[in-house]
């Protein structure tokens, strides 16, 4: 698992509701989609050859390697969400799927427990050679995470063994010793696998190797400039103007201000320095996670939970700097800042990380894949006109339409491994007993002092504002529930077998601690109003503008619904909004709805005449389930008048 707290993924059961339909649909469509895709059967995707470079190298089928150096995380990423799937809902087909496929990869593995299809098909002779740029670390990650996680639901050793032979090569190689290399990754993301790994194994020199990496990046000298020199090449494009800082590697990791470089790296980095600092009880470390997760969300956090602003570098830019059109927003990245914030609730029970994890998945991450589940954003803005972005950012994978595969397919098997391991965000075990992050219709098990425990939530939300609870423990115990209270609601109430009760919680949870008894009743009311949010005026381009949230969803305008030329439109101040659920559109869900303007277009492009606008009712949508009506503009600012 993922996390200390978590409860097992076999514990946890969505039988139905808004996370049940996503978590259906990675089972049933997603993981099997994407199986084809990386076998590239999928008409009109880009091949993938995954399955084909793994195949070669082990010498079962002849050819040549396909793809990115990165290609092998693709797989890795699939066997992860597919391994989450035989956790929740075991699959003898399934099953025996990746013990064939394992089979190949033991097959392609060097004797040394090296596993990189492409260095091993292309250039054998330049291994670790070029960590800035060429991600065998960051391949060798999600193979260990692969391995971790088809452990943990099948309980066998197979990949776990292929992985563990890999981890110990890494280990024989890096370090400040005698013959070893003394750098790091150009991308992070295998110090956290070597956490799951130490976990999973119970060996904490995986925990003191994942720690060296991150004490080691960016200390002089530093082993990405001179391994730069060495070589004799320049910097590649992406990195010219942030240098290493690209690679959060210009300096000392806890000496880091704000967030730098590469968004998904970045937010893979302080996930892994969460969990070090955790477990090897690293203050320094800690207060460090806690410097940037402040900066990131005071700063640099995207109204839907993405980050990463620029498309040049797919990066964070100086704070404040959030525009709509531009923002790149990987999936990746919203995904990373999921990570981040669960770890960080590791460390402290406060509901400012469970609101921010909360907002990333039900907006920029379920805005990654389409509602048939065969279709991906890499790229997810918070206003699109397709004629511009076509134009404009094409070559940065900011798409008009969601794609069935990239060349580049580091998000959609990203976002089935998440949805596939919603379990583990959902609640936490804790010393005194558990805590809910997430209010999704669920059936848990835990247990209190060796005490059973099932707790069914029954629950609408995100669309309605009612969230119950029954307790059913084996025998009474007692223990303490931890409710979370988001940050965004105000007048919630709480009663317990039909009394009112008080609610005061304390960074954000409210605790209920009382003997518990079979059939006690748990009823929180979590009140949603349709809000207007508006941005602080140093995220100078959505100046003047609202956006509307109705709890964690945040809303947007499309084509579909309000006509073209979005920019138009504008929304009175005094405007009242309703909220209407339509079980007709886009799978069910709650549209916003209300008096607005649009401007008349001409017939000069330049005027000094004050425009006459007109009315026009609005119709708003979940930002989550944009882009399922075929292309169109969209916009989340809307002017305000």
């Amino acid at each position: 698992m993922n996390y200390r707290s978590a409860l097992p993924l076999s514990h946890v059961r969505f039988p139905r509701g808004f996370l049940a339909e996503r978590a259906r649909l990675v089972r049933e469509v997603v993981i099997p989609y994407q199986w084809e895709a990386l076998n590239d059967r999928v008409a009109g995707a880009e091949p993938s050859g995954c399955v084909h470079n793994f195949q070669v190298a082990a010498g079962e089928k002849p050819g040549k390697f396909h793809g990115l150096f990165w290609q092998d995380s693709d797989l890795a990423k699939w066997i992860e969400a597919a391994a989450y799937r035989l956790a929740t809902h075991p699959d003898a087909a399934l099953d025996a799927e990746l013990d064939r496929l394992i089979a190949t990869l033991a097959k392609a593995q060097g004797a040394d427990g090296y596993l990189n299809t492409y260095f091993q098909l292309v250039e054998p002779q330049q291994r670790w050679a070029n960590l800035r740029d060429c991600h065998e670390l960051y391949v060798a990650g999600h193979l260990i995470e692969a391995g971790v996680a088809h452990f943990r639901a099948t309980g066998k050793r197979t990949l776990l063994a292929v992985v563990g032979k890999l981890a110990d090569l890494i280990e024989r190689t890096f370090g400040l010793g005698p013959g070893q290399i003394p750098g790091y990754c150009g991308h992070e993301e295998v110090e956290l696998a070597l956490m799951k790994l130490a976990r999973a194994t119970g060996e904490a020199r995986y925990a003191r190797l994942a720690a060296y990496f991150i004490n080691q990046r960016g200390q002089e000298p530093n082993y990405l400039a001179e391994e730069t020199k060495r070589r004799g090449d320049p910097l590649p494009w992406h990195m010219y103007f942030d240098g290493l800082g690209t690679l959060q590697a210009a300096r000392p990791v806890r000496e880091l201000a704000e967030p730098v470089g590469h968004a998904v790296r970045q937010m893979y980095l302080l996930a892994a320095m969460a969990d070090v600092a955790l477990d090897l009880g690293d203050d320094s470390l800690r207060r460090t996670c806690r410097r940037l997760w402040d900066r990131i969300v005071q700063g640099h956090l995207y109204l839907t939970g993405g980050v990463g602003s620029e498309p040049y570098g797919e990066k964070f830019t100086e704070p404040y700097d959030l525009p709509p059109d531009r923002a790149y927003a990987e999936t990746c990245a919203a995904i990373g800042v999921i990570f981040f914030a669960r770890r960080m609730l590791e460390d402290e029970l406060r509901g400012e990380y469970a609101d921010v994890m909360e907002r990333a998945l039900y907006n920029n991450v379920l805005s990654g894949m389409s509602l048939d589940g065969t279709k991906f954003f890499y790229v997810n803005p918070l206003e699109l006109i397709p004629a511009v972005a076509k134009r404009r950012y094409e070559c940065h994978l900011v798409k008009t339409q969601r794609v069935g595969w990239f060349g580049c397919a580091c998000c959609p098997p990203n976002v089935a491994r998440l949805l596939a391991s919603l379990g583990e965000y959902v609640a936490s075990q804790r010393p005194d007993g558990l805590a809910l992050h997430l209010y999704a219709e669920c059936d848990l098990r835990f247990a209190v002092a060796g005490v059973g425990v099932r707790l069914a939530v029954r629950t609408d939300y995100p669309w309605t504002e009612a969230v119950a609870l029954e307790v059913q423990p084996e025998s009474p115990q007692e223990f303490t529930l931890h409710l979370r209270v988001p940050g965004w609601c105000r007048g919630a109430r709480l009663a317990v077998n039909g009394a009112a009760h008080a609610l005061a919680p304390v960074d954000g949870y409210a605790a209920l601690r009382r003997v518990w008894r079979a059939g006690d009743r748990v009823e929180l009311t979590l009140p949603l109003p349709v809000e207007r949010v508006r941005a602080d005026p140093r995220v100078a381009t959505v100046a003047g503008c609202v956006a509307l949230q109705r709890g964690p969803v945040v809303y947007c305008l499309e084509q579909a619904d309000n006509g073209a030329l979005l920019a138009a439109l504008s929304l009175p101040r005094a405007a009242e909004l309703t909220a209407r659920h339509d079980p007709a559109l886009l799978g069910g869900c709650v549209v916003i709805e209300g008096p607005g303007l649009r401007l008349p277009t001409g017939p000069a492009l330049y005027q000094t005449t004050p425009p006459e606008p007109a009315a026009q009712s609005l119709r708003a949508i979940p930002y989550g389930l944009w882009a399922n009506r075929g292309e169109g503009e969209m916009r989340v600012w809307i002017r305000e008048t």
